[in-house]
């Protein structure tokens, strides 16, 4: 493992549709810059125990700001840590990315932010073998999808991902943190 250069941020934001790759290559490239931690957002939806609404429903909005904001505040704590911190869901520049995004930064963390990019087709396929997840229904995986369509200032953070390994979309994803490209 190599240690975190100087102009590797603290965190980044991996994000992307369902079954763009995002799970399995922040675990490969939260070790690349030893020590590290793969934060998986989606894991902090789980904690919301009444009330809970799937988060790609409208009426979901409040309780995605909260839930997001607590995943900047914990990936801010572990980079605080010393830690290189991935942060692994979805988490549109739209939406949520400035609460992600201010959360960490407002603790004097450094943030990068990548969206991995693949065809819908693809991504439908990855996740249809997903079991007990409301991410598997396509519908689901095409609004989400279609919610990546236009990054627009955050074009140049898209990496496409669709015929590459974990292991190559996380050399893509070091390569360009250490090069400074994907810093916001």
């Amino acid at each position: 493992m190599a240690p975190a250069s100087t102009t590797t941020p603290s965190v980044l934001i991996l994000t992307g549709p369902p079954g763009a790759g995002k799970t399995s290559a922040a675990r490969l490239l939260s070790q690349r810059f030893g020590p590290g931690v793969h934060l998986e957002s989606d894991l902090f939806f789980g904690f919301v125990t009444s009330e809970f609404v799937e988060p790609w429903r409208p009426e979901s909005q409040r309780q995605n700001e909260v839930v997001m904001r607590t995943v900047g505040e914990a990936a801010a704590s572990y980079a605080r840590g010393g830690y290189f911190t991935v942060v692994d869901g979805i988490v549109i520049a739209h939406r949520f990315l400035a609460t992600v995004r201010d959360a960490i930064a407002a603790d004097g963390h450094e943030v990068a932010y990548a969206v991995l990019t693949a065809p819908l087709p693809i991504c439908i396929e990855r996740v249809a073998s997903r079991e007990g997840t409301e991410l598997s229904d396509p519908a689901v995986v095409e609004q989400l999808w279609d919610e990546f369509a236009d990054l627009g200032e955050y074009g140049s953070h898209a990496i496409p991902v669709a015929a590459s390994s974990p292991a190559e979309i996380a050399d893509t994803l070091a390569r360009r943190l250490a090069a400074g490209e994907l810093t916001i």
